[in-house]
């Protein structure tokens, strides 16, 4: 690695380093006790089998390892170690794991837990991931606790409850003559489809939804559970890859235009913008998201503070309102609509979603108390007659897949997505930007051509539809549902950027937003940062570049490997071809940029580039 670790990262704190597991064709990594890129012959059989303890707010608990034992022949693997998990009150779950893996394909991770005391978890056991790429929309054997079988296929618009219920084993082919069957013991599983939070997985967990949580495990009481995995067929492995070849860049046909680039703006950082409007001038984005929510306190002097910023950079502006639904709406929705009259500020557009949607509603659970939202949007239509008024979740498309709003009452639908509700490892994060085209082309699928806008989208969580709160990350490790993310102030961040506009292009967004201008999710740094306050971060530049693409023509962008390098282009009409380039990895990646009229090029870890070029315009 050639940069800095911070640099990269925010954050000097390393990721564990994995053990690569091989036995014969079968390979894994072995990360904090659990495996993940499970490969036969090289290609990914599962993402994942991991033992997993969730909190009452599905936090993921880092449990403490100990007699770690790893043996390797070349034709089989074992590991061994015992883990604990202290949650609150000094509780504590104790367990121990094996893992063994043989040449002939078979894999089997086999845990038993025994709870010292009462242990409450909203999830404790095996979670396991296939992945989507390749796998989406193919055929699966299902086999249930009852002993059925069923012939099916995996979901390809992305399912918004759980495709398969009372699992005991899941079959599907690896590559032509070669298939693979997981099989899970020792309590009841069931499968989500993980896309809906921007994974790039199918996940099979154990315990289902529609059973009551937080639970409690009885101390002394043993639970064991094991999952067996086993790949059949042809003998023959491909042969192995050569040295990696350059990451090709090709580009196509041009599309719609690009989207507006917007920026969330909160209250409390109306300051930080105003006191620099040369950098956020500079930044050239064309819409303001102003986030307004009664229910937590905001009123005239947020709307004040709003119409300074709308006053001192006039460009589109939407206002983010959380409506309380709580009596009357016509009322409710005209006082918030006299109190943007009487602070004088002017709006272009207003995207309205009751308070009680900010919290999710897992299946099996009763939806909480809420007017239709044919009354919500038609009272805001009345409240603000003229404005564009946008409706769909201001949480994730994981609430706007199971709570399918009216659009025909709406000019647009929006939704916003985050890549650290199950994990937040590096290669996990990047690889949500796998599971972005399929979310859009689900959406557009219920939502056909209605106009579409995405975010605000960042790396750290901005709300926990899940729990009560997202997490305090104070000493910026990376932690799943953090409110913070040390890798938002890094060149990470610019990267992901980058990719995540390059994956949802092709669908025609009217807006996207993945940032604010200050604070945790900001495009300048903030007090504490190693840098001086209000210095551009890495993601800055990418956002910067964004919005000198927006309303450009798109032109369609692909790499002959999107896991490793994304690319986002657009033309103007003077027929200039601008090329963003995003590496999605922690290593120096060389590209072949040739069909851009340029030769390879080594990009490092995490790095983006701007390519800009003259050409003919395709139509």
């Amino acid at each position: 690695m050639t940069a800095d670790a911070f640099q990269l990262y925010g954050t000097r704190a390393a990721e564990p380093k994995p053990v690569t597991l091989r036995a014969g064709a079968l390979s894994a990594e072995l990360v904090n006790g659990n495996l993940r890129t499970i490969r036969h012959g090289g290609t990914e059989v599962l993402r994942a089998i991991a033992y997993i303890v969730r909190d009452r707010d599905w936090g993921t608990y880092e449990p403490d390892l100990t007699d770690l034992t790893i043996d390797q022949t070349d034709d089989r693997f074992s590991v061994s170690y015992a883990a604990s998990c202290l949650g609150p009150d000094g509780s504590r779950l104790g367990f121990d794991a094996t893992i063994e893996g043989s040449a002939d394909g078979r894999l089997v991770f086999d845990v038993t837990a025994l709870p010292e005391s009462d242990f409450e978890t909203n999830r404790c056991g095996f979670c396991i991931l296939h992945p989507i790429a390749g796998l989406a929309g193919s055929p699966v054997t299902v086999e249930h606790t009852d002993g059925s079988v069923v012939e099916t296929e995996l979901p390809d618009l992305i399912d918004p409850w759980q495709p398969f219920k009372d699992l005991r084993a899941i079959t599907h082919q690896v590559r032509p003559g070669v298939v693979a069957q997981c099989r899970m013991e020792g309590d009841a599983f069931e499968m989500e489809d993980q896309r809906n939070w921007s994974d790039a997985s199918y996940k099979t967990y154990v315990r289902p939804l529609a059973l009551p949580w937080p639970y409690v495990l009885p101390a002394g009481q043993a639970l064991r559970q094991m999952i067996s995995l086993r790949i059949t067929g042809d003998a023959n492995v491909p042969a192995s890859a050569a040295p990696a070849e350059p990451v090709r860049v090709e580009l196509g046909q041009a599309g719609a235009k690009l989207p507006d680039i917007g920026i969330v703006v909160y209250p409390e950082e109306i300051e930080a913008a105003l006191a620099d409007l040369p950098l956020l001038r500079g930044l050239g984005p064309r819409q303001l998201l102003f986030h307004f929510d009664p229910t937590r306190g905001h009123g005239l002097e947020a709307l004040r503070a709003h119409a300074r910023l709308a006053a001192a950079y006039p460009v589109s502006t939407t206002l983010e309102c959380v409506v309380a639904c709580a009596g009357d709406l016509d009322a409710e929705l005209s006082e918030i609509a006299d109190m943007v009259r009487r602070a004088g500020l002017r709006l272009d557009a207003i995207a309205v979603s009751p308070a009680v949607d900010r919290q999710s509603t897992p299946p099996g659970s009763a939806w909480p108390a809420c007017p239709p939202l044919e009354d919500v949007y038609a009272a805001a239509r009345r409240a603000f007659p003229g404005l564009r008024l946008g409706g769909g979740m201001f949480s994730y498309f994981t609430e706007l897949n199971r709570k399918r709003v009216p659009a025909g009452q709406l000019d647009f639908i929006t939704h916003c997505t985050n890549p650290i509700v199950h994990a937040a490892d590096d290669l996990s994060v990047m690889q949500s930007l796998e599971a972005l085209p399929f979310i859009t082309r689900s959406t557009r699928a219920i939502f056909g051509t209605k106009p579409y806008r995405i975010g605000p989208s960042t790396i750290a969580m901005r709300q926990n539809p899940y729990g009560g709160a997202t997490k305090d990350n104070p000493q910026g490790q990376r932690i799943a549902m953090a409110n913070r993310d040390p890798r938002h102030a890094a060149q990470f961040a610019a990267a992901w950027t980058i990719g995540y506009a390059a994956r949802v292009a092709p669908a025609g967004v009217e807006m996207l937003t993945l940032s604010s201008f200050a604070g945790p999710f900001g495009v300048v740094a903030g007090s504490g940062e190693p840098v001086a306050e209000g210095s551009p971060r890495p993601i800055f530049q990418a956002v910067k570049g964004l919005c000198e693409l927006a309303g450009l023509t798109h032109v369609s962008a692909v790499t002959s490997d999107e896991t490793r390098v994304l690319a986002l282009a657009g033309r103007s009409a003077s027929g200039e071809t601008i090329v963003w380039l995003a590496n999605l990895t922690p290593n120096d990646m060389r590209v072949d940029t040739s069909a851009l009229d340029r030769g390879d090029l080594v990009m490092s870890p995490y790095a983006i580039t701007r390519i800009g070029y003259f050409s003919e315009f395709i139509t």
